[in-house]
C-alpha cells in the first residue's frame, strides 16, 4: 500500500507543480553527460562501444547508488523516494507542450503550432502541414507517455528510488547519444541498447494499456501486424497500439536532421486532428489511473 500511495504522491506533485522551472536535476545531469561525452567521444566522434560504456557507468550508476542511499534514510527515505519519482516523471508536462499545439491548430495558426511541436518532437517541424503537426504531436503524446511516464511508474514500483533514477538517466542519455549517425554510431550504442532494454517489458504493458482503453480490437490488430516494421522494438507496439486505440493513422514520412525517413504507417483511419492531440493525452491520464488502479488492488489483495 505505500509503494501505491509514493506513486499517488509523485504523481500528485508533477500535477500541481509540473517540471521545475530552475534547477530541474536532469538539466545538470545532462551537462555532466556533455562532458563525458566530450571526453570519451571527442570532438570527431571516433569514441568506440567501450568508451561508450565506460561513459554510460560513470553517468548513472553512482547516481543509482546515491539515490539508494539517500532512500534509505531513517525518517526522510520515503520522501526522498517521492521526490524523485516526481522528478523523473513528465505527465503534466506533456499536456502544457502539447495543448498549445492542439489550440494553435483549432485557430489556424499554422506556423505557431509548428513551433511548439517543435519544442518537444526531433523532426524537421518547418515545412509540416496542419495534419503534419497534429501527427507529431499525437505520437508524442502516446511514445513520450510511454517513457516518461509509464516506465518511470514501472520502474519505481519494481525497484523504488534506484529503479527510477537509473531508468530516467538511462532515457535521458539514449536521447543525447543514441543516434544513428557518424558521431553516435559507436558511443552511444550502449546507451541506445540499454534504453530498449529498460523499456521492453514497460511498453509492452503501455500498449496493452491503450489498447484496453480504445478500440481494443483495432489496437491488437495494429500492434501486430505493424509494430514489427517499425524501427525501434519498443516505440513499435506503443505507437501502433496507441493509433489503433484511436482510430488514427501515424507514421510515414518526416524529416530528421535534414534527411528524409519514410516510416511505415502505423494505426487504422484518418489522419489525427487537434482533437486527437488531447484524446491521446486522456489516454495518457487515464493509463496513469489504471496502473495505479491495479497497484492499490494488488496492496490490498497482499494484505
Amino acid at each position: 500500500m505505500s509503494l501505491a500511495l509514493s506513486c499517488l504522491a509523485g504523481i500528485g506533485m508533477d500535477a500541481l507543480l509540473g517540471e521545475p522551472r530552475r534547477g530541474h536535476p536532469l538539466v545538470a545531469f545532462g551537462r555532466w553527460a556533455d562532458t563525458l561525452e566530450r571526453h570519451f567521444n571527442g570532438l570527431d566522434g571516433r569514441g568506440w562501444r567501450s568508451h561508450g560504456v565506460t561513459a554510460w557507468c560513470l553517468a548513472v550508476l553512482p547516481l543509482t547508488a546515491l539515490a539508494w542511499l539517500l532512500s534509505r534514510l531513517p525518517g526522510i527515505g520515503g520522501l526522498v523516494e517521492i521526490l524523485l519519482l516526481y522528478f523523473a516523471l513528465g505527465l503534466r508536462s506533456l499536456g502544457d507542450h502539447l495543448l498549445p499545439v492542439a489550440r494553435a491548430l483549432r485557430q489556424g495558426d499554422l506556423p505557431e503550432a509548428r513551433r511548439r511541436v517543435g519544442f518537444i518532437v526531433s523532426r524537421d517541424t518547418r515545412e509540416l502541414d496542419a495534419q503534419g503537426v497534429a501527427r507529431a504531436a499525437t505520437e508524442s503524446a502516446l511514445e513520450n507517455g510511454s517513457d516518461a511516464v509509464f516506465a518511470a511508474l514501472f520502474w519505481f514500483a519494481l525497484a523504488g528510488a534506484p529503479g527510477v533514477v537509473l531508468y530516467r538517466l538511462s532515457n535521458t542519455l539514449d536521447a543525447m547519444w543514441g543516434y544513428r549517425n557518424q558521431r553516435f554510431e559507436r558511443f552511444g550504442w550502449a546507451a541506445a541498447r540499454i534504453d530498449d532494454l529498460l523499456n521492453f517489458v514497460p511498453a509492452r504493458l503501455v500498449a496493452l494499456t491503450y489498447a484496453v482503453l480504445g478500440q481494443t480490437r483495432r489496437a491488437r490488430h495494429c500492434w501486430r501486424t505493424q509494430a514489427p516494421l517499425w524501427d525501434s522494438p519498443n516505440a513499435g507496439p506503443v505507437m501502433a497500439a496507441g493509433a489503433g486505440a484511436l482510430g488514427v493513422t501515424l507514421g510515414g514520412a518526416a524529416i530528421y536532421h535534414g534527411e528524409l525517413h519514410q516510416r511505415p504507417v502505423l494505426g487504422e483511419g484518418d489522419s489525427p486532428g487537434p482533437r486527437d492531440i488531447e484524446r491521446a493525452l486522456d489516454m495518457v491520464w487515464a493509463g496513469v489511473g489504471v496502473w495505479i488502479l491495479v497497484l492499490l488492488v494488488g496492496a490490498g489483495l497482499h494484505a
